[in-house]
């Protein structure tokens, strides 16, 4: 496994793959490794020839210098997870080449970034779509993959691709979760011991508002009042419930008459005193058949 350590290294190897006529993937991630984002590896192979994993803890994306500090870096066990998944290389940019003294260009994508997360987290998105621009026009890859879990950056990062006319097919690979039901992610470290039952409280919410919707029950408002109830019961702090369109993130209609992004966002205890971490969840619910017939007529 190659370890490459500037954006120039990472440009000219790219250069030399598509020269060889090879296909790259590129996994964009902050790090602390967890088997989520070495789905994201597997799906990457699959769809091209080398394989290369992207590790910067992006600080453009972070409003809260604590919330910054807090996150996990492991450098060792990350290259270790690299290699034993067959990572060809390993990317590790320093923040003073993709953000440069005097840098003033940001990127935004403007209605995708303001709903959900962008409500609570300002600048959040603009923080990501800077640095995923930056990293595919340093990469120059092919194809680019990320988790649904992210959903909303999902759908941020390919709008912004389809915008900016950046020519690299993003993948969107689903969710990968605990036995219990727990969504994969850097934070759940973070988690006080107590918390973690806590924090199954948003798998619980999406599998009752699935379960209804599928037993029939569409109206907008009566599937969020069943997913907020598992997380009330939990006492965690609820930061978002809410249905909206999977492509526009536009609000859903009062009665769901297509597949509909449900998505959760909550806070549990953190194990550091005083301080929550915030879980997010999402899952597309798709009405029955006999709902969007009567839409249509």
């Amino acid at each position: 496994m190659e370890v490459l350590r500037s954006t120039g290294a990472m440009r000219a190897r790219s250069q030399e793959l598509a020269a060889a006529g090879r296909r790259l993937a590129l996994v964009p991630t902050m790090g602390a490794l967890h088997q989520g984002h070495l789905a994201l590896v597997d799906a990457a192979r699959a769809q091209a020839d080398c394989v290369a994993l992207s590790i910067f803890v992006n600080p453009a994306q972070f409003e809260d210098a604590a919330d910054l500090a807090a996150y996990p870096r492991c450098e060792s066990a990350d290259l270790a997870a690299c290699r034993a998944r067959g990572v060809d290389i390993a990317w590790l940019p320093p923040a003073a080449e993709l953000y440069p003294e005097g840098a003033q260009t940001w990127v935004e994508v403007r209605e995708l970034q303001t709903p959900l997360c962008g409500r609570s987290r300002p600048g959040h998105f603009r923080g990501v779509a800077t640095v995923v621009a930056k990293l595919l026009l340093a990469a120059r890859p092919q194809i680019a993959c990320f988790g649904q879990k992210d959903y909303q950056q999902l759908a941020l990062v390919r709008r912004m691709v389809r915008d900016l006319h950046m020519g690299v097919s993003i993948i969107g690979v689903p969710t990968v979760r605990e036995a219990s039901g727990l969504a994969l992610s850097s934070r759940n470290a973070l988690l006080a011991k107590c918390a973690r039952p806590q924090a199954l409280s948003l798998s619980r919410a999406l599998g009752a508002a699935e379960r209804a919707c599928a037993r029939g029950e569409h109206g907008r408002e009566a599937l969020l009042h069943i997913a907020r109830g598992p997380i009330a019961a939990a006492g965690a702090a609820l930061d978002y419930a809410e249905l909206r369109c999977p492509e526009s993130l536009a609000p859903a209609p009062p009665v769901l008459c297509a597949p509909t992004l449900l998505a959760l966002a909550a806070f549990f205890p953190a194990a550091a005193p005083a301080q929550r971490v915030r879980l997010i969840d999402n899952r597309i619910l798709t009405p029955a058949p006999s709902a969007r017939a009567g839409r249509e007529d």
